[in-house]
């Protein structure tokens, strides 16, 4: 499983709290240095089930520095995917990876839902 986060969000960290706190075995990868590639996303997008627009982290200074909100919505998923490549700041997370799932951002039951094993 990959936990991909920037370290300095608070979200991120809490999600990295949880993950050791239940003893949830993980590789790190902060998405500032090692962003997310096009094939990546395109893959994670497929695996997730989740609207591509979901993947945004719409509350980001990017975000909102390039005005997005208005753009997206005239955007193919080729664009969007080419645009989330450019930089992981757009990136929504934390992003939790596994073989057959991808969780996008931090909900602790949702989490746990999804990597309880019992």
């Amino acid at each position: 499983m990959t936990f991909i986060c920037y370290p300095k969000c608070t979200t991120c960290q809490k999600a990295r709290k949880w993950l050791d706190e239940n003893q949830i075995a993980y590789a790190f990868r902060d998405i500032k240095t090692e962003h997310p590639t096009y094939d990546e996303l395109a893959v994670w997008h497929r695996r997730s089930g989740l609207p591509l627009k979901k993947f945004f982290n719409t509350s980001g200074l990017l975000y909102k520095s390039m005005e997005l909100k208005d753009k997206l919505p005239g955007m193919s998923e080729e664009e969007m995917l080419r645009l989330l490549a450019t930089d992981g700041m757009l990136v929504k997370r934390p992003l939790l990876i596994g073989d057959d799932f991808v969780l996008v951002g931090f909900k602790a039951a949702e989490w746990e839902s999804r990597l309880k094993t019992t």
